[in-house]
């Protein structure tokens, strides 16, 4: 065996004369010895050829199409063995890119390996440089997600800006519209193009670097040594270093995140790119005009970049201006990147407004931001959450699963219409998460969905803010939030989440809660509680279910039942409201109060006589969505989509098992 391995590397040698190249790669000479710093070239190619092997494996299990782009990934993330691991690695690599890159160019610099005879390596170098961030640009939308979607749909808008650049948008994205054909474009550019450019300019690089060899300032102060043995082990261990950590970033988050599908007609408010262009995201917020933002100052700062080796060759002090101003950028990126970040955070921090009236506008302009971006970042999550949920009960259909099933989804388009047609008035949010003892963070996280703060002229929020809302609908018809209605106490009916921001917070039923309901006995407040699970038991929520079956064996709903009637102290339920069989005053209707068909009814026209009818003013500015059956055109929304509001408020399909979206969507 061992003659016949040494007569094949002899027949191998002589053909290919390989024996040579790699004693010569080996035993290079290393002016100066071996050092820490030269590993950083090393790291970059091994992470190069980790993107391509890692690229070569999901290519075989990815789709590159608007309806499957998305599903594919899914199934890589959820389905394939190791998947989720192998889509980790590649994007946690192309980050670890981004960080040696700066750190190579840095470098290179300062030992001067770019002046004569080097300029056109050092260009190379900013070229692969500009490959290696356009790999990150067109690799971020392949997942066709919501984050990846929206924030390359920005950056390529910003091709526009420079004379030509609409040409140039319209042949990137594949036309006027962003859609299946900016995808396999992005696609092409990705897996094709700029890697076979990126692997022409590596090789052309590495030849002029074989040429030129290593460049050391002041070689004399240390021997020269082979790159073999010392190079190569610095080279290893960093190299296994930046393996481990990849390694460790991709189990710590168990891959790459995914976010819900693409859907161009969702705006998402938390677009953001990579946190490698997050500086240039920052830097374009500094100016007025988006084209120096965007084209000028970058342009700029390459023109500065490639022009370094010219300056360097022909004044005298240039080298060390080129050395300020490297760290100066690499600095102010840096800078920008994290101001970028702390602006999103902006709204978890406790920090006390500025007293300039100018900075304060800023500060609150920035927090609201802030907040749109927490709450948007959390509400995606929400979703994919239910996405992933919705494919593995369904699986996915043929039109994929952003039309075949989220567009059908009550968890999902319920928020999203309740934040477009009833949110300027009504909230959604957890009460319990205004209580101090919850951090700020937790709160804004689950502050799903709420009405915006009144301003006054310096954008500060009112201190004593006029009825602007309504109550807030979270948990609706649930026995806690009848508790809430039923509550004299401050954050009770009159707090700020029922009817604390209306006009009815000086009205009869608040009046009544507060005078008749204060002070309760033992027994008077059990007969409450027994109201409050009667009325919560007529709306039959799926959440409440087992509950209202254990109050009506107890006689606990038959109790309040008979309750409503009762006078508590000089009034009952019934004076005013009437409730089946029995006829009351001038309130709303309480028959099957909170049930599917009662609540459609109500968002539909609460100028119905069982509602508001009886006297408008009454109503408090809410609006009549579909008053006209016969007419649709005329409606602010669609049947189906109060279905999907009022479905999303009850809870009605968060257990698939039950839902009635079982029947609709199964394929």
């Amino acid at each position: 065996m061992r003659s016949l391995l040494l007569g094949l590397h002899a027949w191998l040698d002589e053909r290919t004369g390989f024996q040579q190249q790699y004693e010569d790669a080996l035993y290079e000479n290393v002016p100066g010895g071996s050092r820490w710093i030269y590993v950083t070239g090393s790291m970059l190619v091994l992470a190069f050829v980790t993107q391509v092997v890692t690229g070569f494996a999901l290519w075989m299990f990815y789709s590159p199409g608007s309806q499957n782009a998305w599903e594919s990934v899914f199934w890589i993330q959820t389905q394939v063995p190791g998947g989720w691991f192998l889509r980790g690695v590649h994007h946690y690599m192309s980050n670890a890119m981004m960080v040696i890159l700066p750190l190579h160019l840095l470098q290179v610099v300062l030992f001067k390996a770019y002046v004569k005879p080097r300029e056109i390596n050092f260009w190379m170098g900013l070229v692969l440089m500009l490959l290696v961030m356009g790999l990150g640009l067109t690799g971020y939308l392949l997942p066709w997600d919501q984050k990846g979607y929206w924030a390359t749909k920005v950056a390529t808008e910003l091709m526009s800006l420079p004379p030509g650049g609409e040409m140039i948008q319209k042949l990137v994205v594949g036309g006027i519209e962003y859609g299946h054909h900016t995808l396999t474009r992005f696609f092409a550019l990705h897996a094709g193009l700029l890697p076979t450019l990126l692997v022409l300019v590596l090789a052309f690089h590495v030849a002029l670097f074989r040429r030129h060899g290593i460049t050391v300032p002041n070689p004399g102060r240390r021997a020269d040594e082979y790159f073999w043995p010392r190079q190569v082990l610095k080279d290893a261990v960093a190299c296994g270093v930046m393996l481990i950590v990849v390694t460790g970033m991709v189990l710590y988050h168990h891959g790459a995140a995914l976010g819900p599908p693409a859907e161009p007609l969702e705006t998402f408010g938390a677009a953001r790119p990579e946190w490698y262009y997050l500086f240039l995201f920052q830097l374009l917020k500094k100016f007025e005009n988006e084209f120096i933002g965007a084209i000028v100052v970058p342009g700029v700062v390459m023109l500065f970049l490639f022009s370094m080796p010219l300056l360097a060759n022909r004044i005298r002090f240039a080298h060390i201006v080129n050395v300020v101003m490297l760290f100066v950028l690499l600095g102010g990126a840096a800078y920008l990147t994290y101001e970028a970040i702390y602006h999103d955070r902006l709204a978890q921090q406790e920090l006390n407004p500025p007293e300039n009236v100018d900075e304060r506008a800023l500060y609150f302009e920035r927090r609201e931001a802030s907040l749109k971006f927490i709450v948007s970042q959390a509400q995606a999550q929400r979703e994919f959450k239910r996405a992933q949920e919705l494919v593995e009960f369904f699986g996915i259909p043929k039109e994929g699963a952003a039309s075949g099933l989220l567009k059908h989804d009550p968890e999902i388009q319920g928020p999203r219409l309740f934040a477009s047609h009833c949110a300027s008035c009504h909230s959604y949010e957890n009460p319990e998460y205004e209580n101090p003892e919850s951090s700020n963070q937790e709160y804004q996280e689950n502050r799903i969905l709420g009405p915006p703060a009144p301003r006054d002229e310096q954008g500060e929020p009112l201190a004593d803010p006029l009825p602007y809302g309504a109550p807030n609908l979270y948990g609706f018809a649930n026995r806690q939030w009848f508790r809430r209605i039923l509550d004299p106490a401050d954050q009770g009916i009159a707090g700020d989440h029922m009817f604390g921001n209306t006009a009815h917070r000086d009205g009869e039923m608040v009046t009544f809660v507060q005078e008749e309901l204060t002070d309760l006995s033992d027994p008077q407040q059990t007969l409450v509680d027994d109201i409050v699970a009667a009325l919560s038991a007529e709306a039959k929520l799926k959440g409440q279910q087992q509950a209202d079956q254990v109050a009506q064996q107890d006689g606990t709903i038959q109790r309040g039942i008979a309750a409503l009637g009762e006078a508590v102290d000089s009034q009952s339920c019934l004076d005013c409201h009437c409730f089946h069989n029995d006829e009351g005053g001038m309130a709303p209707d309480l028959s099957n109060y909170g049930s599917l068909e009662w609540l459609t009814s109500f968002i539909a026209d609460p100028e119905q006589e069982r509602f508001y009818g009886y006297d408008s003013e009454m109503n408090d500015r809410m609006p009549s969505f579909a008053r006209h059956p016969h007419d649709p055109k005329l409606n602010l929304l669609t049947r189906r989509e109060i279905d999907l509001i009022a479905r999303w408020l009850r809870g009605d399909d968060r257990d698939l098992a039950t839902s009635h979206l079982r029947g609709q969507l199964a394929p």
